[in-house]
């Protein structure tokens, strides 16, 4: 996986535009990790009460398939934004300029066209399962407490939808970069090497041993 270096913001539009959404990205992730904890705490639960009371928490199949679209899709848009999904680092890394840009702009377009058609599935999928004349207004519901399935459906093309702008918003970085041979274009991931990478994280960790040192005297 290419490391990336943190969005360059500026005053512009186009920055703006970044760190609102970012903002909006940034709770969907904090709700995915809140996820991710409340699955563990369910697990803690089921487990301990089938060894110590006998007594399985009810429902603990249908808790983790409404929680999974959360833990799954929720951060997506967060990750892209940073440029910290797999990547082919072998040819990322060796592309500078124009042709970086180039390939970047190529693959966030191709990303795009795959996530439109994610969405409208998803959305159709949510629409077969809410019905407003139906109780809790869902035709499917989960098969041990049935818990209505439209929430976590619905989250699959709000989660969607966010990556698009995101991705919309890296288009327009990458091509704007392409047009005028910008070397730091704001608003989308810079790709380092291993190199810096692995030096980036060896500086941060010194940082912190420094602070922890500082602390305990």
């Amino acid at each position: 996986m290419a490391g990336a270096s943190p969005v360059l913001e500026d005053d512009s539009a186009l920055s703006r535009l970044d760190r609102g959404l970012f903002r909006i990205e940034r709770a969907m992730a904090l709700l995915a990790g809140l996820a991710i904890f409340s699955l563990m705490l369910l697990a803690v639960r089921s487990v301990g009460g089938r060894v110590t009371l006998n007594a399985p928490l009810m429902g603990y199949v249908d808790f983790i398939e409404q929680l999974m679209p959360l833990i799954a899709i929720l951060a997506v848009s967060f990750a892209q934004r940073d440029g910290t999904h797999i990547r082919m680092d072998l040819l990322v890394e060796n592309l500078r300029g124009r042709a970086l840009w180039l390939f970047e702009l190529i693959s966030v377009l191709l990303i795009l066209v795959l996530i439109v058609f994610l969405i409208w599935g998803s959305w159709a999928h949510f629409q077969r399962s809410f019905d407003f004349d139906a109780p809790w207004w869902s035709r499917d519901s989960t098969t041990d407490v049935a818990m209505p399935i439209w929430p976590a459906k619905l989250l699959v093309p709000v989660a969607f939808s966010v990556l698009a702008l995101r991705l919309l918003i890296q288009i327009y970085g990458f091509g704007r970069a392409l047009v005028l041979g910008l070397e730091a274009p704001v608003a989308v991931p810079m790709v380092v090497d291993t190199a810096t990478q692995a030096a980036a994280e060896a500086r941060a960790l010194e940082e912190s041993e420094q602070e922890r040192a500082d602390g305990a005297d």
